[in-house]
């Protein structure tokens, strides 16, 4: 059966989320790897899309790019991994994977360029303050194991990335909320899977 699903990457990239995904589902794809400012802005790959930036994934005919937007058809496209939200959990799913892309990237966006939004302003960016985005992302994540309850969902892939790069970087204080949540998702094969694809091509190999 010829593979038809190609994933447009580089290791350096939120790229790594979908790669974790890719390997949750477990469905065969191709890697297709992009160097920025070179094949990353080349005429083939801004066809598949236009804002010259990775990841993306064409499914059969269908292009999706965004990370959340990927990782949410991954997990209605193939229902049997079981990665997308029962009916009771829709609420929770959608709810905090768009404040994992909305608020959560904004206020880190801005505290790495240094960005520091007046007081007075605050109600025009969506999240707020840093600190208050904080509160509010460590009350969802504690108050069960997964961020739909008890069950680990694609949301948890989305959710849990940003965590564990803020972690890293030094832009997420290492609450023990923060800590606690994205410790119970590293134990996961498919992250881990996907953490030595990704960390091979980074040392070339």
């Amino acid at each position: 059966m010829p593979n038809n699903m190609i994933f447009y990457t580089n290791p350096m990239s939120r790229g790594r989320i979908v790669r974790w995904v890719l390997e949750e589902i477990g469905a065969p794809y191709e890697t297709e790897i992009l160097e920025y400012g070179g094949s990353m802005k080349g005429e083939d790959y801004l066809a598949i899309n236009p804002m010259g930036k990775v990841p993306a994934l064409k499914h059969e005919e269908n292009i999706i790019t965004e990370t959340p937007a990927i990782i949410a058809y991954l997990a209605d496209a193939f229902p049997e991994a079981g990665l997308g939200p029962k009916m009771n959990e829709r609420a929770d799913y959608y709810r905090w994977m768009f404040f994992a892309a909305g608020p959560v990237e904004a206020a880190m966006a801005n505290h790495m360029l240094g960005v520091e939004v007046p007081e007075d302003k605050r109600g025009t960016v969506g999240y707020g303050s840093k600190e208050q985005m904080l509160d509010v992302l460590a009350a969802a994540v504690s108050r069960n194991d997964y961020i739909t309850g008890d069950r680990f969902t694609a949301a948890d892939i989305y959710v849990g990335s940003e965590i564990g790069f803020g972690l890293q970087f030094g832009t997420i204080e290492a609450r023990p909320e923060f800590t606690d949540y994205y410790g119970r998702l590293q134990s996961r094969d498919a992250l881990q899977r996907a953490l030595v694809m990704d960390n091979d091509l980074m040392a070339g190999k």
